[in-house]
C-alpha cells in the first residue's frame, strides 16, 4: 500500500473534508477520492460518512486511523534513524598488536557521537583484512603496513609507526652502541604469527643479508611475546606503541637498531565503493585525528648500557 494513500487518509480527517484535503495537499478532489476510494477497496470497508458537507470517520475508519497514525510515526522514526545512522554495527578488521594500543580512545570518542553502534571488531593479518574489506564482510581496516595501494581500495595514512627490536634489560645486545643486521648472527626471535608485515620484512632482511638467526617462539599473542622477551627468551620486533609502559618501566629494553626496510605506517583503508554512513565517516574522522605523536616517540628510554 502506497504511504501516500494513507497520508491523503489522516488529511480528509484533518479537515473532515475532500476538497479542503486536496487543497492541502496540491491535488485534484477527484485525485483524493480516487485514493479514498482506492483504500476503501483495499480494507473492503466504508471509511466516511458525510454529514452536510462534512466527512466523518466510520467505525471502521476510526479503527484504520489508529493503524496509520502508528504506520506514519513508525515511517518517520525509521527515516530519523536511517538519515542518522544512530543505531546498527560496523566491522572493523585490525592486527593484534594495535587492536589494545590504538584504538581504545578513538572508540571511547566515537561512543560520545554514537552510543548505540555495535563495534564488531575482528583481528587479523593485514592480508585477511585487506581480502574482508573487498568482500564487503569488514567496513573498514586498521592496518600497518607499507602504503597500500590497490585499485579498489581508499587508503588514509595515519603515522608512521616507530617499529622498535626489544630484548630484555640483561641481554648481551644491550651493550651495544649501535646494532646492525650483523648482529642478528645466532640470535633467538620471538616472532609474531604468520602473515604479519613487520616479521616478513625482518626476516626477508635477515635472509638477503645471509644471517643465520633462530625462530624458536612463534605467537599470536603480543602480551605472549612480551612475555618471553622480558624471560630472556629471545628477541623481538614490534610497534613502539604496543611496548611503551614495558619499556618505561624498564622492563623491557629498546635495542639500538635501525633499517629503512623496516619502516611501516598504520593506515585506514576502506573499499572505493563504500557508502560512509555518518558513524562510518566520523569513525574514520576520528582515526585521521590520531596522526603523527612526536612526543611519545621522543620518551623511548634509552638502552640501559653494561660495562
Amino acid at each position: 500500500m502506497d504511504f501516500v494513500y494513507f497520508k491523503t487518509f489522516m488529511e480528509v480527517v484533518r479537515c473532515q473534508s475532500f476538497t479542503k484535503a486536496a487543497e492541502q495537499l496540491g491535488y485534484a478532489q477527484s485525485s483524493v477520492t480516487a485514493q479514498i476510494q482506492k483504500l476503501e477497496n483495499e480494507y473492503g470497508v466504508v471509511l466516511f460518512e458525510r454529514y452536510g458537507r462534512i466527512m466523518r470517520l466510520t467505525s471502521a475508519g476510526e479503527e484504520l486511523k489508529k493503524y496509520v497514525e502508528r504506520i506514519l510515526a513508525l515511517h518517520e522514526e525509521s527515516k530519523q534513524q536511517i538519515a542518522k545512522q544512530s543505531i546498527g554495527q560496523l566491522h572493523i578488521g585490525t592486527i593484534e598488536s594495535l587492536l589494545p594500543f590504538f584504538l581504545p580512545p578513538i572508540i571511547s570518542a566515537f561512543r560520545e557521537n554514537f552510543p548505540h553502534i555495535l563495534l564488531n571488531i575482528h583481528p587479523s593479518t593485514e592480508a585477511g583484512i585487506i581480502e574482508a574489506i573487498k568482500k564487503g564482510s569488514h567496513d573498514v581496516g586498521l592496518i600497518l603496513d607499507r602504503p597500500c595501494r590497490d585499485d579498489d581500495l581508499i587508503t588514509v595514512p595515519i603515522r608512521e609507526e616507530r617499529m622498535v627490536l626489544v630484548a630484555s634489560p640483561e641481554h648481551p645486545l644491550t651493550r651495544l652502541e649501535r646494532m646492525s643486521v650483523a648482529d642478528f648472527n645466532r640470535q633467538s626471535l620471538v616472532a609474531s604469527e604468520p602473515g604479519c608485515t613487520y616479521r616478513d620484512a625482518l626476516e626477508k632482511l635477515l635472509t638477503e643479508n645471509n644471517v643465520s638467526y633462530e625462530l624458536n617462539y612463534e605467537l599470536g599473542s603480543i602480551e605472549g611475546i612480551k612475555m618471553m622477551v622480558r624471560l630472556g627468551l629471545g628477541i623481538a620486533l614490534l610497534p613502539y606503541i604496543a611496548v611503551a609502559k614495558e619499556c618505561q618501566e624498564r622492563n623491557l629494553a629498546v635495542l639500538p637498531f635501525a633499517h629503512p626496510d623496516i619502516r611501516f605506517q598504520t593506515q585506514v583503508i576502506y573499499h572505493k565503493k563504500k557508502w560512509l554512513s555518518p558513524s562510518l565517516r566520523r569513525l574514520i574522522e576520528l582515526l585521521q585525528q590520531n596522526g603523527p605523536q612526536e612526543a611519545e616517540q621522543d620518551q623511548i628510554p634509552p638502552v640501559p648500557h653494561k660495562n
